[in-house]
């Protein structure tokens, strides 16, 4: 173990000053230590009224009557960990280190230390982090939720999350991470791995609010068994200064599918860089990326790279935005690699404004205008998630009611 450490600990040495390829460049040092040690939680309704808004906001059940289990982090402290559901772990990451020497051949294994200057300062200045984790063959019958919350002025919050999918589980998860209603300033670095192994399935649907001037380097990696499912949803309609992300799934085991939904609004003063990577290494393997991007002043920029690397494997993407406004900028940038015959890769885009004709079509059946611009956009970004929960489709729905409200 001390070991394995010495030698990340060598590699995010090398690395602290790496640029990402894509997004803009943080100075960390502007960001400080978090100072602030929190107490244990018996549960969130002890929290603050101001604070249990904004996690409910982003999907939290307050009560978790409708989850399996809770995560709260607020900061540095792992406040409240609470698996509900007998095969079904769920702790802190610092704690599950500890108690799992088995978990070393995880750490590090789908995200490389040495990614970036965010993936070396996670290492080497390491905040905790969730572990979640399905034993063989247990499926969740509610949805695990996990927040990550970020209350203290301009500190960096650096995370290390560990998802394992044994054989044949199924893990539905969602996440909402959000920063205290005071909070001006700061950055989320958030490094996450999932493992999921033959037969199983990980639905993993995030919510996320952050301040307009907090910036967000989340850095991901899921590496799939043979039929192995992972579903990604992320919704973002709330202010965020600047974010960058690029996830990669490594299609590993024959017939697995890994598909990436994102609904991403840009309010004037954000600039969002995201996307999905996707390596289609097995027979019968499957990936899909579908964007919907919004822009009522901010930017969007939605990246796609789908790689095949061995025949009979089909991947699709699309990307479709809407700008609400004279300054508003989307780009879509996808790319596609086949290196073998015998693949079915595609894509798809496009990038418009709303159109009057049809503005004018719902004004003749008794619309305001306003009106019929809220259904249009509603209907836009209403992108229906195939294999998602109904727990977890319906706090879909609920977010984007909400959070599109603002849009309009």
């Amino acid at each position: 173990m001390s070991q394995m450490l010495d030698d990340l600990t060598k590699r995010a040495e090398a690395a602290k000053d790496k640029k990402a390829p894509f997004g803009a460049d943080l100075d960390l040092d502007l960001y400080l230590k978090p100072s602030q040690k929190g107490q244990p939680l018996a549960d969130l309704t002890s929290l603050s009224a101001e604070d249990k808004a904004r996690l409910t906001a982003v999907g939290i059940d307050i009560l978790g009557k409708e989850r399996s289990g809770s995560f709260f982090q607020h900061d540095i402290t792992v406040n409240h960990s609470v698996s509900k559901q007998e095969g079904v772990e769920i702790m802190g990451t610092g704690q599950a280190l500890k108690k799992y020497d088995w978990l070393n051949d995880y750490y590090w294994k789908a995200v490389q230390v040495d990614q970036d200057k965010y993936t070396a300062h996670v290492q080497l200045h390491l905040n905790d982090g969730y572990f979640i984790r399905a034993l063989p063959g247990i499926k969740t019958t509610l949805p695990l939720q996990a927040c990550l919350y970020l209350k203290e002025e301009m500190i960096a919050q650096n995370v290390h999350n560990i998802i394992i999918a044994e054989e044949g589980s199924e893990l539905n998860i969602i996440t909402g991470c959000t920063t205290g209603p005071h909070v001006k300033g700061g950055v989320h670095l958030g490094v996450s791995e999932f493992f999921i192994k033959k037969g199983a399935k990980v639905s993993f649907t995030m919510i996320h609010a952050w301040h307009e001037d907090v910036a967000v380097r989340p850095r991901t990696g899921v590496i799939l068994e043979e039929d192995g499912v992972f579903l990604s949803n992320y919704i973002l309609l709330k202010e965020a200064r600047s974010l960058q992300m690029y996830p990669s799934a490594f299609l590993n085991g024959k017939n697995s599918i890994a598909r990436f939904n994102s609904i991403i609004a840009a309010l004037p003063g954000s600039h969002i860089d995201g996307g999905a990577r996707t390596y289609l290494r097995a027979e019968g393997a499957k990936a899909e990326i579908i964007s919907r991007a919004l822009s009522t002043g901010g930017t969007v920029i939605s990246r796609g790279q789908m790689i095949g690397e061995v025949a009979g494997v089909k991947a699709h993407m699309e990307c479709n935005g809407l700008i609400l406004s004279e300054r508003g900028v989307i780009a879509a940038v996808p790319e596609i690699e086949a290196q073998v015959a015998d693949v079915e890769m595609s894509h798809e885009a496009a990038v418009g404004k709303i159109a009057k004709e049809e503005i004018e079509y719902l004004m003749a059946r008794g619309l305001s205008e306003e009106e019929a611009t809220a259904t249009i956009i509603r209907g836009f970004l209403d992108v229906k998630i195939m294999g998602l929960p109904p727990h977890l489709e319906a706090a879909v729905r609920e977010a984007i009611e909400t959070g599109g409200k603002g849009l309009m």
